[in-house]
C-alpha cells in the first residue's frame, strides 16, 4: 500500500460559541470564495463547546489574533493511505477501520499522536511535524511513503528527513480509557458538487452560524441529542456531517450520500478535554472495530474525539465498549 505525505502544514484552531461572529467573514471567504483565497485544505467542525478550524497556513492568515481564538502549538502534516487500486484487507468495512491496524495501532505503540479527519472521500492521518521521522521509521515496513511536492509524488525514507532512522524509544503506556457518550441523533455523511455550492449558501450559513439559539444549547445539555455538524473542503472535495434534523434543511437533489444511504450513530470520547498530546486514543476505538470489521468515520476536534459507526452496529458497539470500559486489559 501506499502511503502520501500531503501537501499541506496545518493548524489546528479552535473559536469560541461566543466570538464566532468575530470570524464570520473570513470564513464565509473560505467557504464560498475559493478564487479569493490560496487555501486548500479547509474543515470546519461545530460541536457543544467550541468551533474547531482545520486549514492551512494560506488560510490561517485570513483570521486575525483574538482572545475567542486558541491556537494549537504544532505544525500538523496530513497522511492519506492509497491501497494501489486494491481493497486494503478482504474486509469491506470503510473508513478508519481499515487503518487501524496498520496505521493507527503502530502510531500508537511508538507514542506518536494522532488528530483524524475522516471525511466523505477518505480519511486524513494528522501527525506533527516533529513527528514524522518517528512516523516514516514506524510505517515504511508495510508502505511504500511518498511526500506530495508540488504535484509531484517524491518517495521518501527515514533518512530523507533530519533525525531520520530513530523509534521514539518510549515505553508505550497503556493508554488512559476515557469515557463515552453515545447520544441519539441520527447522522449522514454526504458530499456536494463544489459548483452547486452557491445554491446551498443560504442553508449552510444559516445552519453554521446562527442555529444556536439558548433554546437549542440547553437541550443539549443532557446529551441525549448532540450539535455536531462538520464542513470540509480539502482540494477541491467537499464533505460534509451532520444530523438528520439538519440534512432536512438542505435541498435533497444536490446532496448525496453512498448508494446505501447509510445513517450513522456517534460515540464521543472524552469527559474532559482531550487535549493534544495523548497517544493511543483513537486506536482504542478503532482497534475493536476493526476486529469486528465494522466501518467506522473518526473525527478529532479541539476538545473531544467523535467516532461515527452504522446505525445498524451501535449496538454491539455500545456493548464492546462498555466490555472495554470494565476490563481496560483486555482492550
Amino acid at each position: 500500500m501506499d502511503l502520501h505525505i500531503l501537501d499541506h502544514r496545518l493548524r489546528v484552531i479552535s473559536i469560541s460559541k461566543n466570538g464566532l461572529v468575530n470570524f464570520t467573514h473570513p470564513l464565509i471567504k473560505l467557504i464560498f470564495l475559493r478564487n479569493r483565497t490560496r487555501c486548500k485544505f479547509f474543515s470546519l467542525t461545530e460541536t457543544p463547546e467550541n468551533y474547531t478550524v482545520v486549514l492551512d497556513e494560506e488560510g490561517f492568515k485570513e483570521l486575525q489574533p483574538s482572545e475567542h481564538l486558541k491556537v494549537e502549538s504544532s505544525i500538523w502534516l496530513p497522511l492519506n493511505v492509497a491501497s494501489n487500486g486494491n481493497a486494503s484487507s478482504s474486509s469491506q468495512a470503510v473508513g478508519v477501520t481499515k487503518i487501524a491496524k496498520s496505521v493507527i495501532a503502530p502510531l500508537a505503540q511508538q507514542h506518536v499522536s494522532v488528530f483524524m479527519l475522516s471525511t466523505y472521500q477518505t480519511d486524513f492521518i494528522l501527525v506533527k511535524e516533529k513527528d514524522l521521522s518517528v512516523v516514516i521509521s514506524t510505517l515504511e515496513e508495510e508502505f511504500n511513503i511518498y511526500k506530495e511536492v508540488g504535484g509531484e509524488s517524491v518517495p521518501m525514507h527515514c533518512q530523507d528527513v533530519p533525525n531520520g532512522l530513530q523509534k521514539n524509544g518510549k515505553e508505550a503506556i497503556q493508554p488512559t480509557v476515557h469515557p463515552v457518550v453515545i447520544p441519539k441523533n441520527q447522522f449522514c455523511v454526504m458530499s456536494l458538487d463544489p459548483d452547486t455550492l452557491p445554491s446551498i449558501a443560504t442553508t449552510l450559513i444559516d445552519v453554521l452560524f446562527y442555529s444556536n439559539s439558548p433554546k437549542e444549547d440547553a437541550a443539549n445539555q443532557g446529551l441525549d441529542c448532540i450539535k455536531f455538524f462538520s464542513f470540509s473542503l480539502i482540494d477541491g472535495y467537499i464533505s460534509l456531517v451532520m444530523d438528520t434534523e439538519a440534512q432536512r434543511q438542505f435541498p435533497a437533489d444536490l446532496l448525496f450520500t453512498s448508494s446505501s444511504g447509510e445513517l450513522w450513530r456517534m460515540v464521543r470520547i472524552g469527559g474532559q478535554p482531550l487535549g493534544f498530546d495523548e497517544c493511543g486514543i483513537v486506536a482504542q476505538i478503532s482497534q475493536p472495530l476493526a476486529d469486528s470489521d465494522i466501518s467506522a468515520y473518526y473525527i478529532s476536534t479541539f476538545s473531544f474525539d467523535h467516532a461515527l459507526v452504522p446505525e445498524e452496529d451501535i449496538v454491539s458497539v455500545t456493548d464492546m465498549l462498555q466490555h472495554q470500559r470494565k476490563d481496560p486489559a483486555a482492550s
